[in-house]
Order: C-alpha cells, then structure tokens, then sequence
C-alpha cells in the first residue's frame, strides 16, 4: 500500500470515530483544540499526523489512540 492509501485509511478511521459521536469537523476541532482545516486535511489523508496531535484527536473523541492505528501495521508501506 502506497503512503497516500495509508493516510486515507487512517484519516478515514477518524472520520468514522468522528461520525459515530454525531460531531462537526468544527466541534471536534474546537475539542481537539485543532483548526478545521487540519481535521478535514486529516480525514482526507493529506496530513502526516504528529503522536501529539493523534492522542488530542482520540481524548477529543474519547476513544483510545490505538483506534486509528489498529490494523495500520500490517499494511507494507511502499515508499
């Protein structure tokens, strides 16, 4: 899997999280103490997130870190 496709798996289990909590990119954003922007660059797999910002999106969201992460492993990155 190309780096591209793994951004946008992990942006993607954002978004679901996001969905599942029936929040705006806004408010999760004003949560995560993050802009918008950054969030919809995340979700869209755009962004190389930082552990920091990871672990405010998962507080934000109240879910573990490792819920954006699980499975991601497994994937061989071919960069």
């Amino acid at each position: 899997m190309e780096k591209d496709d793994l951004l946008s798996a992990f942006g993607k289990k954002i978004q679901e999280a996001r969905r599942d909590k029936r929040l705006s990119q806004e408010s999760l954003a004003d949560l995560a103490g993050l802009d918008r922007t950054y969030i919809s660059s995340m979700e869209r797999g755009k962004r190389n997130v930082s552990l920091l910002n990871i672990i405010k999106v998962a507080n934000a969201l109240s879910v573990p870190p490792e819920t954006f992460i699980k499975g991601l492993g497994d994937i061989n990155e071919e960069s």
